[in-house]
């Protein structure tokens, strides 16, 4: 094998394990920020030796045990340790640990670090870039590129948020009781808006970033693997999987967006919607198992028109009830105006007109040109649909609403 081809397997290997490397390095020195340098220094280890003696059989094995070996060494080198050092020495000074039979075979140190990234201390933005780096392996650079926001702005934001876990003494723990249904929200939220920001990108050129959704899709089986008893950590896995299904079917060949009465549904991840009808067998009543349940009726109808709008409307009231929110009842008004008619819908779009939230919101305009232009009211919908282009950061969005209303326009003629 050659240098090269050796260093793309050690740089392959360490994305993939990262995250179990970090883990069990934090649970030595219990500092996230630490543990992250130490596997870094695992990393270029293996790149300094591997290409002369080759890779072991099990490199991951081999990287865990080279920074844990040097997370000991550095106990050892701090006085103040000695006493952790007798605790924890005699259970780490022993042989590699064997790698996990397979992908979902993950201990308790992932999942301990899981909670320590999305701990509720941090801001929202520091807990998805503090995800992204420690559990789905991305670069400064990537996450960067994936929230189109400046790489300066993403490295002090890991920053910050490692000081502050450090500061706040935040435990290297997976917590219990009333503490951790608390954290446990906070690690959904993180893996939802990391998705999400994947499945419709808020802005750029592209509208879909399927590597982010391919990370937020693998924590969220993670988490599903690790808490098996957790009703609504199986919600937001079946979600996940029937949103990750259609994404082959979201986008034309030029990257152009497809609506979802247009989408060749043959083209939808078969695998996918299997394992999200698994995962709703699992989940609960929860926020996430009730928008899983939703996808579930648009993933069992063969043609757009077969879909149970009816049940759906249904299912968004129920999601209104428990976790009220604007977005949520635009979309309530989206399945309406499907179950009944555009007319019943309009109102409740009109309603939300004043709500501070929704104010540079593209999607609200948006929702309202479609009602508008299915009412006959074609003008009036061209204004709409001019007024969410304007407010659309997403250049595929943006673009697809100004085709709407010249559509519209043109209507007129």
């Amino acid at each position: 094998m050659t240098a090269a081809s050796t260093t793309e397997t050690v740089e392959t290997v360490f994305r993939i394990e990262s995250a179990r490397i970090i883990a069990a390095v934090a649970r030595v020195v219990r500092d996230v920020g630490i543990a992250e340098e130490l596997a870094q220094d695992a990393l270029v280890a293996a790149l300094e030796q591997w290409p002369e003696s080759g890779i072991p059989d099990r490199p991951g094995a081999w990287l865990t045990a080279t920074a844990k070996h040097r997370a000991v060494d550095l106990v050892r080198r701090k006085e103040t340790y000695a006493r952790k050092l007798a605790e924890v020495g005699r259970m780490l000074e022993d042989v590699p640990p064997p790698e996990p039979a397979d992908a979902e075979d993950i201990d308790d140190d992932l999942l301990r670090l899981i909670f320590t990234a999305c701990h509720p201390v941090l801001a929202p933005e520091a807990r998805i870039a503090l995800t992204l780096r420690l559990l789905g392996g991305l670069t400064t650079s990537e996450i960067a590129r994936a929230f189109l926001v400046p790489e300066a702005t993403v490295a002090q934001r890991i920053v910050r948020a490692k000081r502050t876990l450090a500061k706040a003494h935040v435990p290297f723990e997976v917590p219990y009781g009333a503490d951790r249904s608390a954290r446990l929200s906070s690690v959904l939220e993180v893996v939802y808006l990391v998705f999400n920001e994947g499945y419709s990108a808020t802005a750029g050129d592209d509208l879909v970033r399927p590597a982010l959704c391919e990370d937020a899709l693998r924590l969220a089986r993670v988490l599903a693997g690790l808490m098996p008893g957790e009703p609504e950590v199986h919600g937001l896995a079946a979600l996940l999987e029937f949103q990750a299904s259609r994404i082959p079917a979201r986008t034309g060949p030029g990257g152009e967006p497809v609506l979802l009465a247009d989408q060749d549904r043959a083209k939808w991840n078969r695998l996918l919607l299997s394992r999200g009808v698994d995962a709703l067998h699992r989940a609960g009543h929860g926020p996430y198992s009730l928008q899983a349940a939703i996808a579930a009726h648009h993933a069992v109808a063969p043609r757009y028109e077969d879909t149970d709008w009816p049940a759906i409307a249904t299912l968004y009231g129920r999601l209104a009830r428990l976790s009220p929110s604007p977005v949520v009842e635009l979309n309530r008004a989206v399945a309406v105006s499907m179950a009944e008619g555009p007319a019943a819908a309009l109102p409740l779009v009109d309603a939300l007109a004043a709500e501070p939230s929704l104010k540079d919101y593209h999607l609200l305009p948006s929702v309202r040109g479609d009602l508008l232009e299915r009412l006959g009211r074609p003008e009036e919908a061209r204004a709409e649909f001019e007024r969410a282009a304007g407010l659309a950061r997403n250049a595929r969005e943006k673009a697809l609403l100004l085709a709407k209303a010249a559509r519209s326009g043109a209507g007129q003629d």
